[in-house]
């Protein structure tokens, strides 16, 4: 069988490749002609050209953004020496640039034109048909055949190019990388690609790949080797560090070492490499570099919702309290709706990255002529691992509420409560699979600085479950309920809910399903919400969304009433990420109300 190897493994050619594909091709030319030409014309006459490519979508924005003869029509200073030696060098460096993306049979003609001392270069490319691939052989050596065949599994299944699929180097580099992440993510740090080749016929147009990864032997954890410690103490490394010396190397536990340090209030950058000699795996060294945070930081910020309005908000921390790294905390809020503020005193983290903090805050809402003052103050004891966030606390309740009708409310409560938070998706910004789910729990006893005996539940669920590569539902569900034998207005206000908005049910007023009294949307017993959304991604960053929200909030549940609304919306990933804006219908109110989030409700 005729063919043409194309690309048998080296590491020169797999650090171009991570480098930049789609350079390196142009370059091939350019980076070994160009360059004498652009020096040889002592006394060049100028050449002002324009490019015209004919070819079709699959290939010509590569060529206008890396044809050598597209990219210097954009300057004045080529003389006619370099034109028509790009013009020559022009079909070679097309053949190049399209066989990345498995087009090996092109037909290319140049035509150039001068008019008024202007010319004009017209390319016409016919790509010829894309190569397929015929075959995928992927073969392992080393310790992973083995002792692991799970990881030699997840490296099959990470490479991403199918038999059938259209040829592309990008493609074929990118597949090669993630097979290879994969074996590296656990056990086999030194893993390596032994040999790797893309056999091509150019009658049959079709591709043989193959590659063989050695996964080498299996490394383990060794000891934590630290930099970058000035201001605070190492010891809060250590404290925070999930891994064991003489475990098995896992990438998940270095991540969650990198999670753990970056979500105290310490460090500015963490960094975490490990050593990859494969005639040394056994207790590996892990060598972490940190960059600390001053004592004093001042941080502030505007934004805009259609719930809550313009808001600003900001916080000062001084980090080094009584000279033993407790962080002290002073944050604050203003929105349309809420003004608050909050004082925290937190200790170092402690053993397995537990954090116990006092905290003392008031806030002020003013929501659907109902306004509510909420002082709390108390203690909590709080660990974040990788997926997973729990929070015990102890917290004094004294709440205010005033309404349109007289008499208003006060109510207080010493409360014990829990709360746990599980993120297991895809991606952390831009979810696709995976869900969200929030728990808390807390109580109180009448006569134990309390009014009325309660216990309070609420939960939380956002499901994602793609359909299709550009079609993916969105389901949320949510239920909260305070369970007590007397009245509301002897618990505190702010433990009670109210339903409404574009993180609830949309088509209605932020927080305004609730308890109608002469005008004023009290928080009730019992709330349950619920969304299914269908996205449509048009491209990778734009897509259309089409949803069903309904909910409830009552004081009574046998006198439920479920408000539903419906509605279209744009999302878009941002730089700065998910930003989605809705236009929503209540069926109830009869109303079209006008959303914008940024982030993910939650």
């Amino acid at each position: 069988m005729a063919g043409r190897l194309f690309g048998l493994f080296d590491p020169l050619r797999h650090a171009r490749a991570t480098a930049g594909w789609r350079r390196a091709a142009a370059a091939r030319v350019r980076g070994l002609f160009l360059p004498l030409v652009l020096l040889a014309a002592a006394h060049p006459a100028w050449a002002k050209y324009d490019v015209d490519i004919e070819a079709p979508r699959s290939v010509r924005s590569l060529l206008k953004d890396h044809l050598d003869l597209s990219r210097f029509a954009k300057r004045d200073d080529i003389s006619e020496d370099q034109f028509e030696f790009l013009v020559t060098a022009a079909p070679q460096s097309v053949r190049g640039l399209v066989a990345t993306e498995g087009y090996f049979t092109p037909v290319v003609r140049t035509d150039v034109k001068t008019v008024d001392d202007k010319k004009s270069v017209t390319v016409s490319v016919d790509p010829g048909p894309q190569t397929k691939v015929a075959s995928v052989n992927l073969t392992f050596k080393g310790a992973v055949t083995t002792e692991d065949r799970a990881r030699e599994n997840a490296a099959r299944f990470a490479f991403s190019v199918k038999e059938g699929d259209p040829f592309s180097e990008s493609a074929w580099d990118d597949a090669k990388n993630a097979s290879l992440k994969a074996l590296r993510a656990r056990r086999y740090l030194g893993a390596k690609i032994a040999r790797s080749q893309a056999r091509v016929n150019p009658r049959t147009h079709i591709v043989d790949l193959s590659v063989v990864f050695d996964s080498g032997p299996t490394f383990t954890f060794g000891d934590l080797d630290v930099s970058g410690v000035r201001r605070y103490p190492e010891q809060i490394i250590h404290n925070v560090d999930p891994i064991h010396p003489g475990d098995i190397y896992d990438i998940a536990r270095v991540n969650e070492l990198q999670r753990q340090l970056q979500n105290t209030p310490y460090y500015a950058s963490v960094a975490i490499d490990a050593d990859n000699d494969v005639n040394k795996p056994e207790r590996t060294p892990i060598h972490l570099k940190v960059s600390e945070y001053p004592y004093n930081s001042v941080r502030y910020g505007v934004g805009y919702a259609t719930d809550t309005g313009p808001h600003i908000q900001g916080s000062y921390s001084y980090l080094d309290t009584f000279g033993a790294a407790y962080p002290f905390t002073v944050s604050g809020r203003l929105d349309q709706t809420q003004q608050y503020g909050q004082v925290t005193l937190a200790m170092p983290p402690g053993t397995r990255g537990w954090v116990n903090s006092v905290l003392a805050s008031y806030t002020n809402t003013n929501v659907s002529d109902t306004r509510i003052y909420s002082a709390r103050v108390g203690v909590q004891r709080s660990r974040s691992t990788q997926n997973i966030d729990t929070t015990y606390s102890l917290i004094f309740y004294d709440d205010r509420l005033t309404q349109n009708a007289p008499n208003p409310s006060n109510a207080r409560a010493l409360v014990p409560a829990w709360q746990w938070i599980r993120r297991n998706v895809d991606d952390p910004l831009f979810p696709r699979s995976g869900n969200l789910i929030r728990a808390e729990a807390g109580f109180a006893i009448k006569g134990v600085a309390t009014e009325q005996t309660f216990g309070r539940l609420y939960t939380n669920l956002l499901q994602y479950v793609p359909i299709t590569k550009r079609d993916l539902f969105v389901f949320r569900a949510e239920f909260g309920g305070v369970f007590t034998s007397g009245p509301t207005n002897s618990i505190p206000a702010s433990l009670l809910f109210r339903a409404g908005g574009s993180n609830s049910v949309r088509g209605y007023s932020y927080q305004s399903i609730g308890n109608n009294v002469d005008g004023s949307i009290l928080p009730t017993k019992y709330l349950v919400t619920g969304s299914a959304e269908f996205q449509h991604w048009f491209t990778h960053d734009w897509g259309g969304a089409t949803f069903f929200d309904i909910g409830t909030a009552t004081d009574t549940w046998s006198e439920r009433v479920f408000q539903p609304g419906a509605g279209l919306g744009v999302r878009w990933r941002s730089p700065v990420g998910p930003v989605n804006i809705d236009l929503a219908y209540g069926f109830k109110n009869k109303s079209v109300k006008p959303y914008l989030t940024l982030g993910i409700a939650f």
